[in-house]
């Protein structure tokens, strides 16, 4: 799950992780006032969406050219800087040329910055621990430097039940040159906050790009981005709280209601499987025979009926499907349980795209037949190769009617 920039702040200053005053405005007249507030020559207003590249991204229909980031050195000029971003879409390399809607603006204070520095949390798989990586090159994309200039990221690895040591936060401010004064003092508890932050929101990463280090040796957080994980959600009610709606595809805010894993892509092939593992080889199945799948959908081991019909009308709801394949492996699972559903949502439904069926597994036998007696038109498919070239036919229009076409 993601959060805006504003309320990953507001997470990190409950860890004591300093950050600018700022306030968020949805009016151009709001925002105005917070910058009146602030009272320093220089703010900040920022496009609140779920989107990285903001600074390098343009606001379509801004009367002069304008990205998600503007440093304003007149107050007066904050009301028109957020009236062309409210109600506008920004443009960004990861939103596509649709672009997301800009519903909130932040307003922070300028700050006096000496120098720009790079934080971030996650968790290093390969290791199985939470690993801090710190850069002196703030500001910029991390993984150009990381391409680029691996030796330039620093890097230490924490144990969950004791957190990131002292001994190991004063090491990286070192190596990153901070002065000594402000590595105990100021940097130090900056850092194990923002370490605190990431272990107790069960976050999945955190990200503090830039931190900066004032002229009169503050360190702050001058941005924050924080995604958590959505399977332990339940025991994080304050973090769930913060899900914006307005941010997610409302198709896939619709699939979890239905305990369903369900990402839109941007293919023709509308994918219903079993299994994460399944479902991603379901993918790749397809792109090799030539397709591109519509969606990344798994059903899970419990499916029923219901589900299975949610799932059906969920991948209908994208205009751009023209065929889609079911493809289930029977073990918690039941073949024919899929094969029922997959006949009641057809009927229920009007299916009027091309549908191609792979069952295997469990009750593999009277799932085929309920299918073959449906009377719908459904291919059945033997294999999953056969089910990739099959369905990719016929969202070409070049499979005829019938099961077992």
């Amino acid at each position: 799950m993601k959060i805006h920039e504003y309320q990953a702040k507001e997470v990190l200053k409950r860890f004591g992780v300093p950050v600018p005053r700022f306030g968020v405005a949805e009016t151009p007249d709001e925002a105005y006032e917070i910058a009146r507030q602030h009272g320093t020559p220089v703010v900040v207003v920022k496009a609140q969406v779920h989107a990285g590249g903001r600074g390098k991204g343009t606001v379509v229909g801004a009367p002069e050219k304008l990205g998600g980031v503007k440093v304003v050195k007149d107050v007066h000029q904050v009301r028109d800087i957020a009236r062309a971003m409210l109600g506008n879409k920004l443009v960004t390399i990861q939103t596509g040329s649709d672009g997301v809607l800009i519903r909130k603006v932040l307003v922070e204070e300028g700050l006096d910055i000496a120098r720009e520095l790079y934080a971030a949390v996650t968790l290093d798989r390969a290791r199985g621990l939470p690993v801090l990586m710190m850069s002196a090159e703030g500001g910029m994309d991390i993984e150009e430097v990381a391409h680029k200039h691996p030796e330039k990221i620093l890097k230490e690895w924490i144990e969950p039940a004791f957190g990131l040591q002292g001994f190991q936060a004063r090491r990286l401010g070192y190596k990153l040159g901070i002065d000594k004064g402000s590595v105990g003092k100021k940097f130090v508890p900056l850092i194990q906050g923002l370490v605190r932050a990431f272990l107790e929101t069960d976050a999945s990463m955190a990200e503090i790009n830039p931190l900066v280090v004032l002229k009169n040796g503050d360190v702050l957080a001058l941005d924050a981005k924080i995604n958590f994980d959505e399977n332990a959600l339940f025991r994080q009610k304050a973090i769930a709280e913060l899900r914006d709606p307005g941010e997610e595809d409302p198709t896939e805010i619709e699939a979890k209601k239905h305990d369903l894993s369900y990402i839109t892509l941007d293919g023709n092939i509308g994918c219903l499987v079993n299994g994460a593992g399944l479902a991603m080889a379901t993918m790749d199945i397809i792109q090799y025979a030539g397709g591109a799948p519509a969606n990344f959908l798994d059903v899970g081991g419990g499916a029923t009926r219901e589900r299975v019909t949610a799932a059906f009308r969920i991948i209908l709801r994208d205009p751009d499907v023209q065929a889609i394949l079911v493809n289930i492996f029977g073990g918690i699972m039941k073949c024919d349980i899929i094969a029922d559903g997959v006949v009641a949502a057809a009927r229920e439904l009007g299916l009027k795209v091309p549908l191609v069926v792979r069952l295997e597994g469990t009750n593999v036998e009277q799932g085929k037949k309920i299918l073959r007696e449906s009377g719908l038109n459904i291919t059945e498919a033997k294999d999953m190769k056969d089910a990739a070239e099959k369905v990719v036919a016929a969202a070409r229009g070049a499979v005829g009617a019938g099961v077992g076409a």
